[in-house]
């Protein structure tokens, strides 16, 4: 059997990148569909609310997925010169699970948003 990671296990995660740092709800807009047929091939997109300017604007946004080996999906690094913050990228999930993500803005201000995705096999539920 796969060795899966528990929802903890992300928190753990996020305590390793910011300390204690409080996470508020919002500003990101996450994308993903509340049922996959494949956890092989699952869509995700993001766009987090930012007037990406100098003086503020998303450094990065992070993904965890709540019930992989892995939690820490993956990070996305942007800068003033990107016109959004905004990516898609197709993930592997083991299982039905919470898709957490962490956004890190300029001014140290961190922002959270997760959505669970059922994970079917074969698209027959489960």
């Amino acid at each position: 059997t796969v060795a899966l990671a528990p929802p903890d296990q992300v928190a753990a995660e996020i305590k390793k990148l910011f300390g204690d740092k409080k996470l508020v709800e919002g500003k990101i807009k996450l994308d993903l569909p509340s049922i996959a047929e494949n956890g092989l091939v699952v869509p995700l997109a993001f766009e987090v609310e930012s007037p990406m300017t100098d003086k503020d604007y998303v450094k990065a946004v992070h993904l965890f997925a709540e019930g992989n080996p892995v939690p820490h999906i993956a990070t996305f690094h942007f800068s003033p010169l990107a016109p959004k913050a905004a990516a898609s990228i197709r993930i592997r999930l083991a299982q039905t699970q919470n898709i957490v993500a962490v956004a890190e803005m300029s001014n140290g201000d961190l922002f959270k948003a997760s959505k669970e995705v059922k994970v079917t096999i074969g698209g027959c539920g489960g």
